[in-house]
């Protein structure tokens, strides 16, 4: 991504905090709905700020986008009204938050999602990959499935056909010729860990963070539709005109135009395409 920062980072969530996410006067575009406060993590920020906010203006609304540290709590903030739509999630997440938490959130539309990769300090390429070497894997169930499937499509291991696609873990490997040595770390701890690791399957998210360049990947995972990132509005909201008016400037030219100029890398999802 090669955009400036602009004062986007100004707002972060550490905690509890309140937003007025709700307009009550009618805007430009003649909705009732003027105000829209819109959150994230790095780097859906950065696409909100760029691709999606231009879009929301030019129809008359008055949009913030805040930026979040974590993956809970723009769930949290969503569902208690703080903001009115996020994008960090995929499809798996969110129906496992929901679950767990009781909450009624619903997918509007995915967007361009920064694949995991394979990364190392020490190969330059698969072939390059020795005996033995110890990868570094995320610890939570959906990553972790990933990661092994990006190790399984280069040739490395094999998996279960029984396997569930997006929870395998270490167990379902039916083939390790090389005898590599899994470690499983919290995903966005795996960076630095390439530090002390020969090999590790690395969220582009979090290898953005730490200023990695999604091209030095050895190989990225074919992503599945249920792990794509999307846009994510409470439930009760989904026949609303802002939340059509979000998925009209994904889906605008100058959406796609950014995405082009500054998220290399990224998976685009099966509507842009076609």
């Amino acid at each position: 991504m090669t955009r400036p920062q602009t004062g986007l980072f100004a707002l972060v969530f550490s905690g509890v905090a309140v937003l007025t996410a709700c307009g009550a006067n009618e805007g430009a575009s003649g909705l009732e709905k003027q105000e829209l406060v819109l959150g994230g993590t790095v780097p859906y920020t950065e696409m909100l700020e760029w691709a999606v906010k231009p879009e929301l203006e030019e129809l008359g609304y008055e949009v913030s986008i805040v930026e979040f540290s974590d993956y809970v709590h723009p769930n949290l903030s969503l569902d208690d009204g703080s903001i009115d739509a996020n994008l960090f999630q995929h499809e798996v997440y969110l129906n496992a938050f929901t679950e767990d938490r009781d909450m009624d959130l619903s997918l509007v539309i995915p967007v361009p999602t920064a694949p995991i990769g394979l990364y190392s300090d020490r190969f330059e390429s698969l072939d390059d990959i020795e005996e033995g070497i110890t990868v570094g894997v995320a610890n939570d169930p959906t990553n972790l499935s990933r990661g092994l499937t990006v190790l399984r499509d280069a040739g490395l291991i094999e998996i279960s056909e029984d396997a569930d696609p997006i929870r395998s873990s270490p167990e379902d490997v039916t083939s390790n010729p090389l005898n590599l040595q899994f470690k499983e770390i919290e995903a966005g701890q795996l960076p630095r860990s390439l530090e002390s690791l020969d090999l590790a399957a690395v969220n582009g998210n979090f290898a953005l963070s730490a200023g990695m360049d999604l091209d030095d990947a050895l190989i990225v995972d074919n992503m599945p539709p249920e792990i794509q990132n999307q846009i994510v509005v409470r439930t009760e909201d989904t026949d609303e005109p802002f939340v059509e008016d979000i998925k009209k400037a994904i889906e605008s030219d100058h959406f796609r135009q950014v995405i082009e100029e500054d998220f290399e890398g990224f998976n685009y999802p099966g509507w842009m395409k076609e």
